[in-house]
């Protein structure tokens, strides 16, 4: 019955953004000549919207009505050309080409995965390729709308961005996130602003547990694709000495356990030592002959990243993320992400 109602749903939204797809392109091919600059004055803007309201009914306001216009300029080249063809033709010619119709249609069924409110809120967003990024994302995760919203503001796309190289950016716009090496998991810094702890209250390491616990949901949509949760102080024992590892996940993607300490101090090389013993022992007693590699991960308020490196082995599989507890500034992260860009010298495509 769920499933029933969320279907219904979904062609419910579908079919509104592919009417409001229809709405913008007859204003822009219609009344604009097809020009993107076009001018078209808020007087006419304005009686469309009333005209639409009276036809239709609620859905057809002033903004929301340039908002059509503007969905069908930012996305009619990414429809393929059967629009394009259909765009010249005059209404009743359309009309007559029923089957044409029906097949642009299902195209613009299946290229219209978001709800119009979730279109809404992309146009905002100026940067094509960052657009380009969270709708890919929001349709492969089913993002709500608020979900969507909280990725943006928490800066998801620069904070992925900032680990790779020039080739991985255009990547992250082309396909989204893909992950398909331990280092492709990673964000850093990992925003967990959700979790309700102040950063000027003091907490422990047990209470940053608990309140993860708490939002666990929250918490595996922070971490990424294909996480699932397995177990809190997962223990472990050799020569009567017993051992407590803070989270345990497993990654579907990668096929591989998810080791995850919490340190709300600086880190320290015996944090990373012990780290490395709990990923030898899955390595060695718990994960399967086809599993890969385990991972661990140290979420630290703090670290020093030469401390890291002269500690840990090459190849390790250990990796120490910071954390905060506040949304970062959208425009900082945008900021490092241009200075990044201006250094970073580009990367030869593959061949």
């Amino acid at each position: 019955m769920q499933s029933a109602r969320r279907a219904a749903a979904q062609n419910v939204n579908t079919l509104q953004v592919i009417t409001n797809f229809e709405i913008g392109r007859r204003i822009v091919e219609h009344e604009q000549k097809g020009s993107r600059k076009a001018e078209y004055g808020e007087r006419i803007v304005r009686e469309l919207s009333h005209r639409l309201t009276e036809e239709l009914g609620r859905g057809f306001s002033k903004s929301n009505v340039e908002y059509m216009r503007r969905f069908y300029l930012e996305y009619r080249e990414t429809v393929p050309q059967i629009a394009q063809t259909l765009s010249g033709q005059s209404p009743d010619n359309v009309a007559a080409n029923a089957p044409i119709q029906q097949t642009l249609s299902a195209t613009l069924t299946t290229r219209f995965a978001l709800s119009w409110s979730h279109y809404v809120f992309l146009l905002t967003i100026s940067n094509r390729d960052e657009r380009r990024f969270y709708e890919i994302e929001a349709k492969e995760n089913q993002w709500s709308l608020s979900e969507l919203k909280r990725q943006f503001n928490s800066g998801i796309y620069e904070r992925l961005a900032l680990s790779r190289d020039k080739k991985g950016v255009r990547a992250l716009a082309q396909k989204g996130h893909v992950i398909e090496k331990p280092g492709d998991l990673l964000k850093d810094p990992y925003i967990l602003e959700f979790l309700g702890l102040n950063e000027e209250t003091r907490y422990s390491e047990s209470d940053l547990e608990s309140a993860i616990i708490d939002k666990l949901g929250a918490f595996l949509l922070e971490l990424g694709k294909g996480f699932l949760f397995e177990a809190r102080q997962k223990r472990f024992t050799f020569d009567a000495d017993n051992f407590f590892v803070d989270l345990v996940f497993y990654n579907r993607i990668l096929r591989c356990y998810v080791l995850i300490d919490l340190k709300i101090g600086k880190l320290t090389h015996e944090n990373l030592g012990q780290m490395q013993m709990y990923v030898n022992y899955y390595n060695r007693e718990v994960k399967l002959d086809d599993e890969n590699p385990t991972i661990g991960i140290i979420l630290c308020k703090t670290k020093n990243d030469a401390l890291v490196n002269l500690t840990l082995p090459e190849n390790a599989n250990i990796y120490a993320p910071q954390y905060q507890l506040y949304l970062p500034s959208k425009e900082e992260l945008k900021k490092k992400l241009m200075e990044w860009s201006e250094r970073a010298p580009d990367t030869p495509e593959a061949t």
